[in-house]
């Protein structure tokens, strides 16, 4: 049975939440990954999971994989080595449906009882819900509370992230695991060309970073565009920027790779502006923050 309240959401058939194991994983320190959800009300313009090759019909509806918390205690209790799970790769974790599911919130209890790591990424401020969770988490292993920011303006935010939280908010919400002394930082990924790749909105983001205590921002200077999502975003930039849609035709084609305009050259000016607020921007380096301090511990999951 699906719990009763005030959304219906569809449940659909899984037998694995938890998948893959990856030995020193160069992604954010990630061992594992989990989904709970599948589709997101999010309505990110760019976002690469709406691709064919997903194949993940009607993106924009939230469904959930039944009896998921059976299927993820399952899951931890059969792995053999412990480790950092990453979740809200493919629909982010607190989309609108987990205020009244909690399923997520579920799944944090039962890693927590496990003593696995957890680096969650959402646009949501619904995670400061559960702030006790994860410094009950943090205790014992890693965790980086991780959000998307790739717009300081709110404005433009609500244009291309309409169903997210605003970027202020995410700001307050970073700050506020960082002020409870857990690990933070930002997925600044994509940077759209011509929208959101001048140098003030960069700056602004890492001032703002700075402030919330923010330890990392990850950067990709550009986008994916593959078929299924190539058509949604074009659509949207017809909608919402008009006559933005043939700069990218002229530019990138068909290309799958989308670089910002001098991307390398604007990268250097970056990771120089975020090294003198003290903000970590190269992977091996965040990943060595994620972990400091439970080395010895990681050592003897096995």
């Amino acid at each position: 049975m699906h719990p009763k309240g005030l959304f219906y959401m569809e449940l659909i058939p899984a037998k694995n939440i938890l998948s893959g194991y990856a030995e020193n994983s160069g992604w954010f320190g990630c061992n594992y990954n989990m989904n709970i959800y599948r589709g997101c009300s999010h309505g990110c313009i760019y976002c690469d999971s709406r691709s064919a090759c997903y194949q993940i019909e009607d993106f924009g509806r939230v469904r959930a994989k039944a009896d998921a918390h059976a299927i993820i205690e399952k899951n931890l209790r059969a792995k053999r080595k412990k480790g950092i799970i990453g979740t809200g790769a493919m629909s982010d974790p607190y989309n609108p449906m987990e205020a009244e599911y909690a399923l997520t919130r579920g799944a944090l209890k039962l890693i927590d009882q496990y003593r696995f790591g957890i680096v969650p990424l959402t646009k949501s401020a619904l995670i400061t819900r559960d702030i006790d969770l994860y410094a009950k988490i943090a205790a014992h292993s890693p965790v980086s509370v991780m959000m998307t920011v790739t717009t300081s303006d709110d404005a433009l935010a609500a244009r291309v992230e309409p169903g997210a939280s605003p970027p202020s908010a995410r700001f307050a919400t970073l700050k506020a695991f960082s002020d409870a002394g857990l690990h933070t930082g930002i997925a600044m990924m994509p940077i759209l060309p011509f929208l959101e790749d001048n140098r003030e909105n960069l700056r602004d983001i890492v001032d703002q970073a700075s402030k919330a205590g923010v330890r990392f921002i990850a950067p990709g200077f550009g986008m994916t565009i593959r078929e299924g999502q190539r058509e949604y975003f074009y659509a949207a930039l017809d909608r919402e920027f008009p006559g933005l849609k043939q700069r990218y035709i002229d530019r990138y084609g068909l290309d799958y790779s989308c670089a910002v305009p001098e991307a390398a050259e604007l990268r250097r000016w970056f990771e120089t502006l975020c090294r003198e607020a003290g903000i970590y921007t190269r992977m091996p380096d965040i990943v060595a923050s994620i972990n400091k301090g439970y080395a010895t511990q990681q050592m003897s999951f096995v």
